[in-house]
Formats: structure tokens, sequence, C-alpha cells
């Protein structure tokens, strides 16, 4: 691309690329104009680069640099999925200096969001700014209860042939049902270059590796001393949206946005408000 072709700034157009670090070969996207310190997308449990809402990264790419990429061992990356966040977030690592940098804002959600933190903690230095959502620190209370919650959500989802997103992410209400359904129609904007989706074993091993994240001593999370936002839904069965305030008490000055009436997924359901909150919060 040279400098007189418009940056591609639609997450559905955004080709997919690869890199190769340490025997691991990492699947990416990239858009938004180059320059500038670029925003690092940390993707959900089973999620791959299919999984992020364009209503939320295209008005970030709109201004900024954006790299989502697929976790070791999962959709078009190679390797075995690693069974602790501790492991995820040095893979992580490994794959943001293989591309030059040394210094990112980073968007996570979920998984993303223990993957970021572990990141941090091991590379405080890294992260300029921070969004966390739909999330919680290492110990969180009731976190590693998320294996029973996914399973019988899968069930659910079996049973009446929905996409498990809908029941894990959002609200059984109408309000919620309607979400849920509007979230999924737009993760399949993107038509061609598709992902493949996560094996089971993969599936199970990051399962795993959150519940002992949850059965972990917490962090120091003194050491966060960077803009960081926090988002949830009030009501997230997943990673309870209790969570998200435990974080905010013990990241200093951090901004903290609860969303009424949604679950896990509730900046998706609230994207319109969201989106343009993130924008404001990564550009200061």
């Amino acid at each position: 691309m040279n400098s007189d072709t418009p940056a591609i700034t639609s997450y559905a157009l955004a080709p997919n690329r690869t890199l190769t670090t340490g025997g691991t070969t990492f699947a990416y996207r990239e858009l938004g104009p180059k320059g500038g310190v670029p925003v690092v997308f940390f993707v959900h449990l089973a999620a791959t680069l299919d999984n992020w809402d364009p209503r939320i990264i295209d008005p970030i790419a709109k201004n900024r640099h954006v790299i989502a990429f697929d976790n070791a061992g999962v959709g078009g990356s190679s390797g075995t999925v690693p069974p602790t966040i501790e492991q995820a977030a040095e893979a992580a690592y490994r794959f943001i200096t293989a591309l030059g940098l040394d210094t990112i804002d980073v968007f996570s959600f979920s998984m993303g969001g223990m993957i970021a933190q572990d990141l941090i903690v091991a590379h405080p230095g890294l992260v300029r700014r921070l969004v966390l959502t739909g999330t919680g620190p290492r110990g969180g209370k009731d976190m590693d209860k998320v294996m029973r919650t996914t399973y019988y959500d899968l069930l659910r989802a079996t049973l009446t042939r929905s996409d498990p997103k809908e029941f894990l992410f959002f609200n059984r209400d109408t309000v919620g049902k309607r979400a849920g359904k509007a979230f999924i129609k737009r993760l399949q904007e993107r038509t061609t270059d598709r992902d493949a989706p996560i094996g089971l074993k993969a599936f199970q091993t990051q399962l795993r590796a959150i519940q002992r994240y949850g059965r972990s001593a917490p962090s120091d999370l003194s050491v966060f001393t960077m803009p960081t936002l926090i988002a949830n839904g009030d009501n997230d069965r997943m990673v309870p949206s209790m969570l998200s305030t435990d974080l905010h008490k013990r990241i200093a000055g951090s901004e903290l946005v609860i969303y009424p009436d949604s679950g896990h997924g509730g900046i998706f359901q609230y994207h319109t408000d969201f989106a343009p909150r993130a924008v404001d919060f990564l550009g200061r």
C-alpha cells in the first residue's frame, strides 16, 4: 500500500496477514491509518478474528491504526493454546514485539482483558492506554464458575439452534434477545477469508485457563498507572459485573461504565454509546 492509497477502515475488508515468531505463526488483521500508537485488540474466550463487532472496531479504526490477532492455537494462528493466561500473555507479547512495537494501546474483552492484565504485570511499560470490558481481576470472586455457566448456555443454545453468544452475552428478555440477534448478524458482515472456528480441545484449554486464573492469588494492580476505561453490563453472568467494580477500585484513576439491563455483551448492546466513548478515551 503506498502513501496515496486510502487506509482500509472497514474491518469486514481488512486483509488477513501472518507473522511468524518463536515457532508460532500468528494470524492478524490491521486497518486504519498507520502512524502513532496502534490499538491492539485482545479477543474473548473461543473467539477468532471474526468475533469483533464492526460497530466497535470500525469507529476506532477511522483515525487509529488497529491490529487484531488470533491467539496461539486458535483460528489462523498455529501452535497450541497456552494452558495458562500468563502464557497466553507471553505469546501475545512475542507477537507484539515481532511487529516492532514498544508502545501500544489495548482494547480487550472478557478473556482478552485477563490476558492484557497479565501482559501489563509482566511488561509494565508497554501499554499507554487500556480498555477493559466484560472482564475481571485475577482471583476475582466467582470467576472460576465460568466453566459451569458456559457449558449450561452451550446446551441451551444447542437445544434452540442458536449461537451460544446469544445466551452468554445477552439477557434473555425481549431487548436482550433482539440485541443478541443483531450482534450475531453484524459478525457475518465479512463474507470472504473468514477464520476457522476454534476446535473443541482448544476451547476447553482456554476455559480451564480462565478457571485457574479465577482461583489464583490476585495480581498487584497498583502498577497500572496508565489511563484505564472499564465497562460492562449490569448483569454479566460469565464474568460477574461486580468484578468490573472490583477492577475499578484496584486501578487508581480508572473510569467505570456499567450499562443497564444488559449482560456480558453490554458494550455490543450499547455500541452506539460505547464506541464513541472508546474513541474519545483512546484519542485523548
